[in-house]
């Protein structure tokens, strides 16, 4: 996610639905974030990891509160986390909830491809309440100073329609997307686009909310609040909802 800033091979349905399972947006005191906000009490807890944490231990992870995770399956067309399985299916195991990531490099490869390796390498769904639908990490390119990848604002757009196309296509559920409200609105042009029918994952730290979101959210569905100074392995984050919700979310109601 957005702390991970060396490169992968030495790292690791509609709006009904979403604002079902997102209610209206939390209300934070205090401004230390190392630890889940107090007035959050109740509100279900959980991280994204990726071959940066290696074999996670998930019972002590459960233990400290998690109660879903987002893995890091792969990245651009040809990268996958070696750590995959054991972090996908031993969330699983240990009675999370779980859903895969892909970090995107749009200079590489298109949409299509990208999102075709993705799913061949863990980003499926399946409506069983365990698993989040896949999610699109999208964010300055960490490996260049072209941070929003060389592309137009256009080009971007469309890049990020053919991904989500593809994931929709192969999977029945369009990608939650996550991103910074400042990435989004300067490589997208603040496109409205994708707001009815995306989810957000929006990312911003050392703050009491999430703040602005991109242009044309209203709300968040998930909330990475710190990048790494958490007690759960990884980044940390917030569902915008109960348990329940995060479940019919899973399900895709």
């Amino acid at each position: 996610m957005a702390r991970d800033r060396k490169p992968s091979h030495h790292r690791s349905r509609h709006r009904s639905h979403l604002i079902a399972a997102s209610v209206a947006a939390l209300t934070f005191g205090g401004t230390a974030l190392a630890e889940i906000p107090a007035a959050a009490a109740g509100k279900p807890k959980g991280h994204d990891v990726s071959s940066h944490q290696k074999n996670v231990n998930w019972q002590s992870a459960k233990a400290k509160g998690a109660t879903f995770v987002y893995v890091k399956a792969t990245e651009s067309h040809t990268y996958r986390n070696p750590y995959f399985g054991q972090q996908y299916n031993g969330s699983r195991n240990a009675g999370l909830v779980r859903g895969a990531y892909h970090f995107a490099l749009p200079n590489k490869s298109s949409g299509r491809t990208q999102a075709q390796h993705f799913v061949r390498n863990g980003g499926g769904w399946t409506p069983d309440g365990w698993t989040l639908p896949p999610a699109l990490d999208i964010e300055y390119n960490p490996y260049s100073k072209h941070k929003c990848y060389g592309l137009s604002k256009a080009k971007m757009v469309n890049w990020i329609q053919s991904f989500s196309n593809e994931v929709k296509r192969l999977t029945g559920r369009r990608p939650v997307i996550y991103t910074t409200t400042h990435w989004w609105n300067t490589c997208t042009g603040a496109s409205r686009a994708f707001a009815s029918n995306h989810a957000l994952w929006a990312a911003r730290y050392n703050s009491s909310s999430a703040g602005t979101l991109p242009a044309g959210w209203q709300f968040w569905t998930f909330w990475q609040y710190d990048n790494g100074g958490g007690s759960l392995p990884g980044d940390q984050n917030l569902f915008n909802g109960s348990m329940s919700q995060l479940r019919k979310f899973a399900r895709g109601y």
